[in-house]
């Protein structure tokens, strides 16, 4: 009794488990009404997930599916299928220089997608259309989706940036006039010489007094500029310290101002 109790147990629960479940049928190929209604009478969602050019599956036609066909879900389980869009046939426009707006009405109404929009901060008139992709005129695409640029207005709140100039090979005076011109602190320090080699010393005895630290040499004011930090190319703004190494026969000096 105990034996026949266990294995009706085991069948209600395998009934009840597979009951809940569903298997995922093949869409690809059909059109999405279609695939919808399959999908409805196995208990399934549909969710449109991608959209997608193709020279080989006709518009308006399931292009790929996940979960893949036979595989077993839970019923009310979501089927993630991208849609064909046939071949491309639509040229992509020229949207730069237009409104964002005006640009999103453009994409709408040759029935492509708005892909991600970046915004940048740059002299000039703002929300204008910097550049976009695909460009224009792109044949070959994936996808509908057009990503745009577009242009912010500088903040004046924020200092001005500038494009790290190069320092290396001026002199001290000429590194420190060009760092001024752009607003930035200079902190100069002198090349570290190298020391010489000298055989090791003996121990000190513990009666010797200690040594005293020797005064550090003035910092450099003049010789050539050997290294900087940041270095070229880097973005600084007003205010930034910017590190040189200038070629000087003193020690190596601490750092100032």
């Amino acid at each position: 009794m105990v034996a026949v109790a266990l294995i009706s147990a085991f069948i209600t629960m395998r009934l009840a488990i597979h009951g809940r479940e569903a298997v995922v049928p093949t869409l690809t190929g059909l059109t999405v009404a279609e695939a919808s209604k399959t999908a409805g009478n196995t208990g399934l969602r549909l969710d449109l997930e991608n959209r997608f050019y193709s020279s080989d599956v006709a518009a308006g036609r399931i292009l790929a599916q996940d979960p893949a066909p036979g595989s077993r879900v839970r019923r009310e389980w979501p089927i993630r299928i991208t849609e064909s869009l046939g071949a491309q046939r639509v040229n992509i426009p020229d949207l730069t220089g237009e409104s964002e707006r005006a640009a999103t009405i453009n994409i709408r109404r040759l029935s492509l997608d708005l892909g991600i929009v970046a915004h940048l901060t740059v002299p000039g008139d703002p929300d204008v259309i910097l550049t976009q992709t695909p460009p224009v005129n792109s044949a070959g695409v994936d996808g509908p989706r057009v990503s745009l640029l577009v242009s912010d207005p500088e903040d004046e709140s924020q200092p001005p940036a500038y494009v790290m100039p190069s320092l290396v090979g001026l002199s001290y005076a000429a590194a420190v006039e060009r760092a001024t011109a752009a607003g930035l602190h200079l902190i100069a320090a002198a090349e570290a010489p190298q020391p010489p080699v000298t055989p090791p010393a003996a121990p000190a005895s513990p009666a010797a007094p200690p040594t005293e630290a020797l005064p550090l040499p003035p910092p450099p004011t003049s010789g050539t500029v050997l290294a900087q930090f940041p270095q070229t190319g880097r973005r600084v703004v007003q205010g930034d310290v910017v590190h040189i190494t200038v070629g000087h026969p003193a020690a190596l000096a601490a750092p100032v101002q």
